[in-house]
Order: structure tokens, then C-alpha cells, then sequence
């Protein structure tokens, strides 16, 4: 896994502004945008116990969770032979992970733009346990290659 600067032609580029919160990591790997997209978002049992502790936290400041949108995963935003987009708005962040096969070399980004004082606690709380899934989802596509 390497932290990485995400190459100038991803999809994500023209949402991200000034503040707004972008990591991504690389890994070679023969496998496509959509294969590494889904072994990402496979989270382990420790990883999907945080999602539901999560979820139980935040779902009472009206905030969504994965029963409230009514499936697992994200919505596909933008998708073609080389690159995914997923995530989704909601009220206190909008965020998007965008996996980008260029050379050989998966990118996996995430970007987060806080819309207001809730989105950037509630960025703060989760930056730990986001650094540790990634790392987790990276070495899985690592693996699988």
C-alpha cells in the first residue's frame, strides 16, 4: 500500500474544492476498477461492527445509514472499464470513493467535502477507523492480485 496522488483524469477531480478532504493509496494489481471496488467494500466482521455501531449512533440525528437507504454498498455514480465512482450526499458531508485503474496500478480515493460543523466532528471521530478499513481494503486487493 502507498499513498499516492490521484492521477489529474479521475472522474472525482471537479467536485474536489479547497478544505475538502482527499486521501489515496495504490496498489499494482491485474485486477480491474470494479473487482477492486468490490473486495474494498467486503469490510471484514470487525470493520462491518463499527458500520453498525456507526449507523445506531448517527441515526438519530437524522443522519443516513445503510438500512435507512435500503442496501449495502453505495450508489454508482459514474462507471467505465477503468474507473468506479460511488458514495452520496447527505446533510452534514458528501462523499465519494472513486477506484481508478491506471498502468497497472489501482488508485483508491476518497473524498469528503463537510457541509457544516456536524460534518467536520463527525470527519474527525471516524478518520481513525477510515484509515484502518482502507488499509484493510488495500491489502485485500493487494492480496487477491
Amino acid at each position: 500500500m502507498t499513498a499516492a496522488s490521484l492521477p489529474r483524469h479521475a472522474h472525482i477531480w471537479p467536485r474536489v474544492a479547497p478544505g475538502d478532504f482527499l486521501d489515496t493509496y495504490s496498489v499494482a494489481t491485474p485486477l480491474s476498477a470494479r473487482q477492486a471496488l468490490e473486495l474494498a467494500l467486503r469490510s471484514p466482521n470487525w470493520a462491518r461492527s463499527l458500520l453498525k455501531l456507526r449507523d445506531t449512533l448517527v441515526s438519530p440525528l437524522g443522519l443516513k445509514t445503510a438500512s435507512s437507504e435500503g442496501r449495502p454498498g453505495f450508489p454508482v455514480e459514474y462507471e467505465t472499464e477503468d474507473e468506479v465512482l460511488v458514495g452520496m450526499d447527505d446533510r452534514h458531508l458528501d462523499f465519494r470513493i472513486t477506484v481508478l485503474k491506471h498502468d497497472g496500478i489501482v488508485h483508491i480515493a476518497t473524498w469528503v467535502h463537510r457541509n457544516n460543523a456536524l460534518g467536520r466532528i463527525y470527519l474527525a471521530l471516524v478518520m481513525p477507523f477510515h484509515k484502518l478499513i482502507l488499509q484493510s481494503a488495500i491489502k485485500r486487493i493487494a492480496a487477491a492480485g
